[in-house]
């Protein structure tokens, strides 16, 4: 039985009590003094937007409003006008003028997540919000003021973008004055522990199931388990066993095939001298993406959780394109 009454007090939301994440806890207070531009860093799933708020809620700007945009979304025009706005009549359906997040977000905080896929079209407008603070509804004449603290997050290395001309330089610059690395949760210790029962106290709360245990074998399969999905995996496997099960233990038929070692490609714990890259663990998700959805690439998008233009950059990066 492993203790279901391991509880921590949390962080604005974040729960840890890794060594890892108590130094990401701490570079948080710092940063949320100043209203320096923030960059997150880290795989998808590992909580780059509870950070984000994190951030925005220790700092002067807690009580001023909170706006995120997913950027890989959105196409390039409409990206425009959900960040800056737009006035009455700049394209078709503009009937009357909307105020964007940037307005929205006035005092406050706007976070760009997945900032990496901003296109090239918009990265000179953005750039001009950070270095003048100002900036111009689409289809619109008059400037406006732009008292917004800027944070952003992407599990992409900008500087391999720039260098690719897919992302400009000194907007890179601008947007990582401080960088802020979130740890996998694989690498985060006896968190693994704390969020599972966190999440399953969540759900018991929510569920007609209660589960006060689990089973060796179950934590098994989860503590050796390497979580590419990270912290939303487990959520969504915790959430599903609840469905799937029944009674107050937690076992190993609860959990998914890979957990399991069913799946097309199951886990094996690597030996010491043959670990797998964080890359090769991508490319093993890619692939049996690919298997369960018959490489239709809206539902491997969907599976995985990323945008279409993620997917195809993935793709490609890895050579299954």
């Amino acid at each position: 039985m492993i203790d279901p009454n391991l509880t921590a007090p949390d962080f604005h939301g974040l729960v840890a009590t890794s060594p890892t994440m108590r130094k990401v806890f701490e570079q948080i207070r710092r940063a949320s003094r100043s209203n320096v531009t923030v960059l997150i860093r880290g795989e998808s799933g590992t909580g780059k937007e509870l950070v984000a708020r994190a951030l925005h809620a220790d700092g002067p700007r807690g009580v001023h409003p909170f706006r995120a945009v997913n950027c890989a979304t959105f196409t390039s025009d409409l990206l425009a006008s959900e960040i800056f706005g737009h006035v009455k009549g700049a394209f078709t359906g503009a009937v009357r003028d909307k105020d964007g997040l940037m307005a929205q977000a006035n005092h406050g905080t706007l976070f760009l997540d997945e900032v990496a896929e901003i296109p090239l079209s918009l990265q000179g407008r953005l750039l001009r919000v950070l270095q003048e603070r100002r900036f111009t509804p689409v289809g619109g004449t008059r400037e406006l003021k732009a008292d917004v603290r800027i944070i952003s997050a992407t599990n992409s290395g900008l500087r391999e973008l720039v260098a690719a001309r897919k992302f400009r330089e000194d907007l890179m610059y601008r947007l990582r004055v401080v960088v802020l690395r979130l740890p996998p949760l694989r690498d985060r210790g006896d968190d693994l522990r704390l969020l599972t029962w966190t999440l399953i106290h969540r759900f018991n709360s929510t569920s007609h199931r209660t589960i006060t245990q689990i089973s060796p074998a179950a934590w098994r399969a989860m503590s050796s388990y390497p979580w590419p999905g990270n912290i939303r995996e487990l959520q969504n496997n915790l959430e599903a066993a609840f469905v799937i099960g029944d009674g107050p233990t937690l076992t190993l038929d609860d959990l998914a095939p890979e957990l399991r070692g069913e799946g097309p490609e199951p886990y094996r714990a690597p030996q010491a001298a043959n670990v797998p890259t964080l890359l090769d663990l991508e490319r093993q998700r890619l692939v049996k993406a690919f298997e369960d959805t018959g490489g239709r690439r809206d539902a491997m998008a969907a599976l995985l959780e990323i945008s279409r233009s993620t997917l195809y950059r993935k793709l490609k990066q890895h050579g299954l394109a």
